[in-house]
């Protein structure tokens, strides 16, 4: 896709020109049409776009800018929308409905599990958006990958990892969704960048749902930029007195939608799960995970004790309950439903 005169101007002015965000605005105000920025009469201006986008074409990377047609609309109507988007991978999947699942990097087990099955299941309907971190953010990808219908956005260039421990990841990504950043692509991560990062990940998606966040966890950030941008924000409920849950639990009380699945959320959109064909459960395992469902998270032997099973078989049907990802084994041989 052969880019415009006005949206190489705008990667000029973002990315060549040295002045700020609001003197990058300023600029294009003034102008009727982007192309028309006297700076890019002088030669040296014209060498320093064309060498930029040599850059990104070696790189294998792409642009949208504000005035390309596949801008995400949605981005578009923030107060203060990137004048530019660097991309790696599937660029059609700008162009799809998004919705954003995120949660702190510690996230209880159970709650893990349950975002990577939402995250399957979203992704079926949306592009599921999220970020790189570790915990809730990785089970939306690992729920998502597969179908391809994923956008990762990073608080850093494309270029660059962060963190650093997640590049495998990154590629694979990359190779089956879509890596996006509004910084140049070899700009490292900074402290204000990941909220920064955080308001894209609102600004893109029609809604947030956040898997774990503790009362002043930095996942909060997107779910008040959510509720700032008039999106819809849902959240897992956790236990009372749960560290990684404090920050869901007030969400829900101050009026953040209840999930406890993907049609909780598919519903409000007026979209239906695909029928999954349910697993077969035996005697045992009907009884067990009935133990589990009402007791929360309970040691192996509690659960032996309250289906009447010894121990010994109460694990066996406790593992049988985890292949069927029912169940879900945390520390301290401790199980919980899922």
């Amino acid at each position: 896709m052969r880019p415009t005169k006005a949206e190489e101007a705008i990667v000029w002015l973002a990315a060549c020109s040295g002045l700020d965000y609001r003197a990058c605005v300023a600029q294009l105000r003034a102008v009727r049409d982007p192309a028309l920025l006297p700076q890019l009469r002088r030669p040296e201006c014209a060498e320093q776009l064309q060498a930029f986008l040599r850059s990104l074409k070696e790189e294998n990377l792409f642009f949208v800018t504000l005035a390309s047609d596949d801008y995400p609309a949605a981005l578009k109507a923030i107060s203060d929308p990137p004048l530019v988007l660097y991309g790696a991978g599937n660029r059609a999947l700008l162009k799809k409905r998004k919705f954003c699942i995120v949660g702190s990097r510690i996230i209880p087990p159970w709650a893990e599990k349950l975002t990577k099955r939402v995250s399957e299941e979203i992704s079926a309907h949306f592009a599921v958006v999220t970020g790189l971190a570790e915990g809730g953010d990785c089970a939306a990808i690992s729920g998502a990958l597969e179908s391809g219908n994923l956008i990762c956005v990073l608080p850093c260039g494309l270029s660059e990892c962060y963190p650093a421990a997640h590049a495998t990841l990154k590629m694979r990504v990359r190779e089956r969704g879509l890596l996006l950043s509004e910084y140049l692509p070899h700009e490292p991560a900074a402290k204000f960048s990941f909220h920064a990062r955080n308001r894209l990940l609102a600004g893109l998606s029609e809604g947030v749902l956040i898997a774990s966040a503790a009362e002043k966890s930095g996942t909060l950030i997107t779910a008040n930029r959510a509720l700032e941008y008039g999106r819809d924000v849902f959240a897992f409920p956790h236990n009372v007195g749960a560290a990684q849950g404090e920050g869901c639990n007030a969400l829900i009380q101050k009026g953040a939608f209840l999930a406890t699945n993907a049609e909780d959320i598919l519903s409000s959109y007026g979209l239906e799960c695909k029928p999954k064909e349910r697993p077969s459960l035996s005697e045992q395992e009907t009884k067990v995970l009935s133990v589990l469902r009402d007791g929360g998270s309970l040691h192996a032997a509690e659960v032996a004790a309250k289906a009447g099973l010894r121990v010994f078989e109460a694990t066996a049907v406790l593992s049988s309950l985890e292949i069927k990802n029912l169940a879900v084994k945390s520390g301290g041989n401790m199980y919980s439903a899922v």
